[in-house]
């Protein structure tokens, strides 16, 4: 793995357990602040639909976590491509329903760290 597939792999994953803890204990303190276009009266009936969401990006993010730990260097691809397709996927699937930043802030890491673990 490159060093620039390795780095891009662990801002993501940090990234994503932000997003894991935003979503999941910061929803309606943060919640507002990020998601200014959101109705504030819905951050508190929506807390556990976000928790849910934020356990996902949790998965995401240890997923990733897990490629970087994987010896065998196939396999850690194999497993870091299967995790950065997810992250692509779900940024892009959040911008298309949710908020255009989102692709910028999901999906172009996610395709870029692909692009850097698969080109070099």
């Amino acid at each position: 793995m490159s060093t620039l597939a390795l780095i891009l792999i662990v801002l993501i994953a940090v990234l994503h357990l932000y997003i894991a803890w935003f979503e999941m204990f910061a929803w309606t303190t943060r919640g507002p602040k990020v998601f200014s276009d959101f109705p504030r009266d819905l951050f508190e009936p929506t807390v556990k639909i976000a928790g849910n969401q934020g356990l996902y990006n949790g998965f995401l993010a240890l997923g990733l976590i897990w490629a970087l730990i994987i010896a065998d260097a196939a396999w850690q691809a194999n497993i870091a491509t299967f995790f950065l397709i997810c992250v692509a996927v779900a940024g892009a699937y959040g911008a298309a329903t949710t908020a255009r930043r989102i692709l910028y802030v999901q999906t172009v890491p996610a395709v870029a760290a692909l692009a850097a673990l698969w080109l070099t």
